[in-house]
């Protein structure tokens, strides 16, 4: 039975007819879409309760456009019931059953809503546990609702124009995302954009820095432990991260951090959305949809044997590309104007203007920090600053590693072992004059860098976060490239 079936079916046949009369008189409300989600018949009473004109028929429209927060196209995609879902129309609290409805062969050719809103004193109880929970889980930082959309994210290039058409298209195909990109371009702000405009949008947004979790307790934050699972661990048990997720979106960015036993066992929640507890011999289902998030090349990776290639072409089913800032150099004004303008709303300090040669500095430097670095720097800008107007200075100009360009480096160290070169060319025609090796310029541009680190860092007197601020990087990545240097001089 097609969609165009189950409409005619709908509107001609009488037994048809009487069904509807009878689910009429049985709830408060109820709807009828076909396979693409648009509206087939809505009764009266539902008519009522959204208050819609007398002349408006919305036969054929999606039902999100009549209903926003509809989960009627989940129950189409799914072909699984939702029974007792509470919702909110109106300003009246509401009981939703939702029921796939299906042909003689069994294929879900659309969804039936029935909505209950009357003489719903005796589920009081029911709607006070539900926000008890709610506020619960926000208080403990377990439920994390998404704060942005795809509007939030801000630029008119191509490049990010084509981004946010891709990522509108995928909200809606309910599949596992895969998003790329260097550090800093914005990825959970893209992931909670995509979840707030899929049909998961009412549900839970919970976020994992896999990056961020040692790797001991990393399996239990995210799949959860059985009670008394190991020494130490909650007598009643943890819910992990997955299940918190569980009818919305997990979000789990730096995901080639995740090591390899544990990849294994996230291929199972794809695969079977089944999920077991550390110490647990039981499998719970799961309703979850996945947005894996790298900076790092996880091909490569898997050629390497650090990550599974089995979990790679299961998450690269739909990979999107976050272009980085130094490729979209026509969003760094207007994406500055908007950052400054968010950061001063939130500290409440004076307002500022970025003068012409701080537009002109923010649109030529390498950004290697991208979104992130540059609202660091407009932070750090709002502080320093002593007029009214953002100077290049303000921003870090002067710092050291700042002014190290990466392609300007790797000339000033190829120019002084060309001269060498060419000397001994002079001296000896017939001798062929020894090239550099990639290594041997890797080698000169990681002693810069040390050397820059340990200056900043006597500058500051040892304060390794003033250092780090002082070079426009963040504290944990001065920390990783200071130790990279102590280790090599121990080696050595």
């Amino acid at each position: 039975m097609t969609p165009k079936n189950l409409m005619h079916l709908l509107s001609n046949d009488h037994a048809s007819h009487i069904l509807l009369e009878q689910l009429t008189n049985a709830c408060q409300g109820s709807l009828v879409i076909d396979r693409q989600c648009r509206i087939v018949w809505i009764s009266d009473a539902y008519r009522k309760l959204l208050d819609l004109p007398a002349n408006l028929d919305p036969a054929g429209m999606p039902v999100e456009q009549l209903l926003p927060t509809s989960q009627m196209p989940r129950v189409v995609q799914t072909g699984k019931p939702m029974f007792v879902d509470l919702m909110e129309i109106n300003n009246h609290w509401c009981v939703v059953n939702r029921l796939p409805l299906r042909n003689e062969a069994g294929e879900v050719v659309g969804a039936l809503g029935l909505i209950f809103h009357n003489d719903l004193d005796e589920l009081q109880p029911l709607f006070d546990k539900f926000a008890r929970l709610r506020r619960r889980f926000e208080k403990e930082n377990l439920l994390r609702t998404s704060r942005y959309q795809l509007d939030d994210i801000i630029g008119q290039s191509p490049q990010i124009t084509q981004m946010k058409r891709q990522a509108q298209r995928a909200a809606q195909l309910d599949t596992t995302l895969l998003l790329l990109g260097e550090t800093g371009t914005g990825k959970e702000l893209l992931a909670q954009g995509i979840h707030q405009a899929s049909p998961r949008r009412n549900a839970p947004f919970v976020g994992i820095n896999m990056a961020a979790l040692p790797e001991p307790l990393a399996e239990a934050e995210l799949f959860g432990t059985a009670a008394g699972a190991y020494t130490g661990a909650d007598r009643k048990g943890r819910i992990g991260k997955i299940q918190l997720a569980d009818g919305g979106t997990l979000f789990l960015d730096e995901i080639a951090e995740m090591p390899l036993a544990m990849q294994a066992k996230l291929l199972r929640v794809l695969q079977e959305r089944e999920v077991e507890a550390l110490g647990s011999n039981r499998l719970i289902s799961v309703d979850v949809r996945i947005i894996a998030a790298t900076s790092k090349n996880l091909a490569e990776l898997v050629e390497q044997g650090q990550f599974r290639a089995d979990l790679y072409y299961r998450l690269h089913v739909l990979p999107i590309h976050l272009p980085p800032l130094r490729q979209r150099q026509g969003d760094i004004a207007l994406l500055a104007q908007h950052l400054l303008q968010d950061i001063q709303r939130q500290t409440h300090l004076p307002e500022l203007q970025l003068s012409e040669s701080a537009l002109g500095w923010l649109s030529d430097y390498h950004w290697p920090g991208n979104v992130r670095e540059l609202r660091n720097r407009l932070e750090r800008a709002c502080v320093m600053a002593e007029g009214e107007q953002i100077s290049p200075q303000d921003l870090g100009a002067d710092d050291p590693i700042s002014a190290l360009d990466p392609s300007a480096a790797l000339q000033s160290f190829v120019s002084p072992v060309t001269q060498v070169v060419s000397n001994a060319s002079d001296l000896q025609n017939d001798a062929a004059p020894a090239k550099p090796t990639p290594t041997d310029l890797k080698s000169l541009q990681q002693q810069h860098e040390c050397q820059l680190l340990q200056e900043a860092l006597n500058r500051h007197q040892g304060n390794r976060t003033a250092a780090a601020q002082s070079l426009g990087i963040s504290r944990a990545t001065f920390y990783n490239r200071l130790k990279r240097c102590q280790d090599k001089t121990s080696n050595n």
